[in-house]
């Protein structure tokens, strides 16, 4: 046998174990980030959660500040807004985001991103740039590009604020809230932002 026929087996098996090891420190990552906030989180606790030396980190992702970025690098899965009916939109946003929401906050980069944008910039800067790259385009696809360029910014605030006082401060008023309570409550709020009363007229 010859030594090439014996090193065949390992260079095979090197990008599986490496797309293992990249995958097992963005899921340690993301926990620790949601759960301690960006400055709290440590390349050394990240590594314990993921069975690894730290070195292994810095080696896959080169720093804290771009491991956080490739763990928050989140698309928002928004529906096809387009072919929502214009009077079910704002609930439909509501229902939306309260799904990201109320799956495991371990898992779902908003809640982490928005736990660490009020201490962090890096963290607000990814944030802004999440919503400004996602939201405006796809409620372009449903308003219009000129609406939504001025009114996407203030539906990310109601939304960001709900998900603020629902799952991080816990209002007692807020968290005790059915979802459909909510989506009922508060979905007239977003009404109110994407279809002003000048723009009917």
């Amino acid at each position: 046998m010859t030594s090439n026929s014996l090193d065949a087996p390992r260079r095979s098996d090197a990008p599986r174990r490496s797309d293992t090891t990249r995958a097992a420190i963005l899921a340690a990552a993301r926990v620790r980030f949601a759960t301690d906030g960006y400055q709290r989180a440590t390349i050394r606790a990240i590594a314990a959660s993921a069975g690894i030396d730290p070195s292994m980190v810095i080696r896959y992702f080169g720093s804290k500040e771009q491991l956080f970025a490739a763990a928050t690098d989140l698309d928002l899965r928004l529906p096809d807004l387009a072919a929502v009916p214009a009077e079910e939109l704002p609930a439909v946003l509501v229902r939306h985001f309260l799904d990201r929401w109320e799956g495991d906050p371990a898992d779902d980069g908003l809640l982490m991103l928005l736990r660490s944008a009020v201490t962090t910039e890096q963290a607000a800067e990814q944030l802004r740039d999440i919503l400004a790259r996602q939201v405006a385009p796809a409620l372009a696809t449903a308003i219009g590009a000129e609406r939504a360029a001025a009114c996407g910014g203030l539906v990310s605030a109601q939304l960001l604020g709900l998900a603020l006082c629902r799952h991080l401060l816990r209002l007692p008023g807020v968290a005790a809230m059915t979802r459909e309570a909510l989506v009922e409550r508060f979905a007239p709020a977003v009404r109110a932002v994407l279809f002003p009363p000048e723009a009917a007229r």
